[in-house]
This record gives structure tokens, sequence and C-alpha cells, in this order.
């Protein structure tokens, strides 16, 4: 695409792999004009398990989306998620550069560039260092020091990694479909961008992203990221169980979760019967729908418990003012949002996707927030130093430098 003012957002979910087109007008509204989606396989929790597959997928979703929008895709902003994701809180102190001590672009510069010299094991590659807040001498919780006055510029910055092999596969396997990388980006940082006002990242607010194979979690609190981590389970965890406990196949265990499920036995009508079809020419039988639900809720319990545990490691409940916000296909399971409100003390509500002035219906429910949030991400950041000609194969040869040195 040879305008400045289109970008395409891939979203390299654990269940479906979307790529979304889209505009900027003169005034910054941003519109859809193309998407395209298709089944993520060769993919499990995040990571390439079989290469061919995962470009034959994404191949699917960007031929799709370069139909409906009519325009050649050669470079995306990708979202990044997964187990092998870690961040850590890291500090960094320089001292201000000009002689008449005012701070400039440049002294913050450098000073994100100190707090990345912690300690990363040499198997993990840095993808995001964000600034929380800067301190000048003695006054601290300072969002922008730019053009302030001091001898000491300090910040604290949130540092996301990723595996090194994780990301090399990721970064080979958009090199096999011919593209470039505007941004790499963490979902849930993305997230935020569409999901959360700028008044509930001060207050404190969680997003819970509940996906297929994994449930993502990022805290927020004075306006800047705190903590990200990812529980190993997800709504293929409550379809296999829903398949294991009625004797069915996985797919019709799934039709029976999105026509008939719940996550709160208590919400659904006992008397209410649903059809069950048996597996390798064996009679079908009905069940109460009573008895689904009553499968369904203990998964959804042990997600969200196992959730909240991950967030209190790093905040009490009286920093969540906002609360927690849910979002991913997971959450659109009736009864997840009364369950949580049960379980939790903090207000709850299901994600509602901002930022976008026109989108297709299909779009405009929270299974797509990570591209839409992708979007918003790429309008607001310039793209990567030199990714568009030849910073992929720099940023390979570099990996492929450091495996080589390992063995």
């Amino acid at each position: 695409m040879t305008r400045e003012n289109i970008i395409t957002a891939l979203d390299i979910g654990t269940t479906k792999i979307s790529a979304v087109v889209a505009e900027m007008d003169e005034q910054g509204g941003i519109f859809i004009v193309g998407h395209g989606r298709a089944p993520a396989e060769g993919l499990r929790r995040g990571v390439v398990v079989n290469m061919d597959k995962t470009v034959k997928s994404i191949r699917k979703a960007l031929d799709d989306a370069q139909l409906v929008s009519g325009m050649e895709i050669d470079s995306v902003t990708v979202g990044i998620a997964g187990e092998h994701i870690r961040s850590i809180n890291s500090h960094g102190v320089v001292a201000v550069g000009r002689s008449d001590n005012e701070i400039t672009a440049a002294d913050v510069e450098r000073a994100v560039e100190a707090a990345k010299t912690v300690a990363i094991p040499v198997d993990r590659e840095i993808i995001h260092v964000i600034p929380q807040a800067f301190s000048v001498d003695d006054q601290s919780g300072i969002k922008d020091p730019v053009g302030m006055t001091g001898v000491r510029l300090e910040v604290e910055a949130h540092i996301v990694t990723a595996s090194v092999t994780s990301a090399k596969n990721i970064f080979r396997a958009l090199e096999r479909c011919h593209l470039a990388v505007d941004h790499m980006v963490l979902e849930a940082l993305a997230l935020s961008h569409t999901l959360l006002t700028e008044n509930e990242m001060e207050i404190g607010a969680v997003t819970v992203d509940i996906g297929g194979d994994i449930t993502n979690i990022a805290v927020f609190h004075d306006g800047a990221i705190r903590y990200t981590a990812a529980v190993p389970l997800g709504g293929k965890n409550v379809t296999n169980d829903i398949a294991i406990g009625l004797r069915t196949s996985v797919d019709q265990a799934e039709q029976l979760k999105m026509n008939y499920g719940s996550a709160l036995a208590s919400m659904v009508d006992p008397e209410e019967m649903i059809a069950v079809q048996g597996l390798a020419g064996r009679p079908g039988r009905e069940i109460s729908r009573n008895v689904l639900a009553s499968i369904i809720e203990p998964r959804m319990e042990e997600i969200l418990s196992l959730v909240m545990r991950e967030v209190r490691k790093e905040l009490h409940g009286d920093l969540l003012t906002a609360g927690l916000v849910l979002t991913g296909g997971g959450s659109l399971l009736p009864g997840c949002l009364e369950l949580v409100e049960q379980m939790v003390e903090i207000p709850v509500r299901l994600g509602q996707i901002t930022g976008v002035e026109h989108s297709p219906e299909e779009l405009n429910n929270v299974r797509h927030a990570v591209a839409r949030g992708l979007l918003v991400y790429g309008f607001t950041h310039e793209p990567m130093g030199g990714t568009k000609s030849g910073g992929l194969s720099r940023l390979l040869k570099r990996i492929e430098n450091w495996i080589t040195r390992q063995f």
C-alpha cells in the first residue's frame, strides 16, 4: 500500500487470524475498508507449531482483505501474545545533557535506554519499553518531562519481552507472506487503545481477554500498563469439557456452547431440553440445558479464579477503581459477566469498542477488539525504523546470530 494514511492490522489469534485494512481521514477518523478472516491453523497458544499451516492461514486472511479493500497489502501492524510473553518493571537514571539543564526528548530517550539495561535472559527479545512515569530531581509522578528543568532524570518503565524463538517464527511466517512489519504490538496494549478511557487507565483497570487457548491479562494504573500475564486456559477448554461430558464431537460441543451455553447454571431454565448428536452413528439424545451449564460453569470459574490470582499478585482491589473489563470471544458467553460479578468485589463490565468511526457490523464485537486496537495503535505511532525496507531481514539476522552463538 502506497498511501501513508492506510494501514493493515493482523491479529494472529489462537482460533482465528484476522486482517483488517483501515484508512484515516483528514480529521483523524478511522474507517475500515476491508477485512479477511481464516481459522488459525498451525498455532497453539500464540506459538507457531506448524509453519506451512500458519503461512497458509495468514495468506488466506490477507487475500480476503485485499479482495474486499481492493488494495495490495505489503506491511502490517501485528499483535503478539501467548504464554511466552513476560514483563518486568525497570528503572532508568540519566543526567540531563544540556548546560542550561532543560530536559529534551533526547534525554528522555536516554533514560528509557537506561531502563533497558536490566538483565534479560539471552533467549528473550524486548518488544516494548513503555514509560510509566518520570521523576525530575525530587519531583515524581511526571508524565512528560520535556521542557522542564533539572539535573537528574529518572524513568519507571514496563519492559515486555518475548521468546526469541517464538518471535522469530512469527516474523518468518510474515516474511514468507512477503510482508514487512510496521509494528509488533503486545495485544493487551493494543486492547487498551480501544477498550479503556484515559480516566480508567488513571484510576486503575484490568483487561481480561478470554481467547481460545489462553486468557491474557493486563493491569493499568496511573495512566500506564503495570503488569501483564497469561493464563493457559480459554474457550477451547470449555468446549473440550462439553465434548467429554456429553460424549459428543468437538464441533457439536462448540455449537452447543455457542447456541445454548451459559457460564452460570442458575441463569438457565432446567426444564428446557436440547438435542445432542451421538458419536460414530450412535443415536442422539436430549439433555437439560442446565446440565450443559453445569459443565461450563466450573471451567469458567477456574479460568476467572486464575485471572484474579494473577491480578492480586500486583495490585490490591482498592487500586482498581475502574474495575475489570472483559473482552475476547469467551466473554460473550451468556452469564460470564454475572459469574465474574459474583467472584470479585470490584466493578465489572463487558468491553465496548471505541476509536473506529466506521466498521462492518460483523466486526463490532469484542471478538475483534484486538484488530481494532492494533489499527488505533498503528495510526498513533510511527512505524518501526527501517522495517519497510530491510528491517525485517536485519531483525531476523540478529536473532539468527544469537542462535549461532548459543549453538
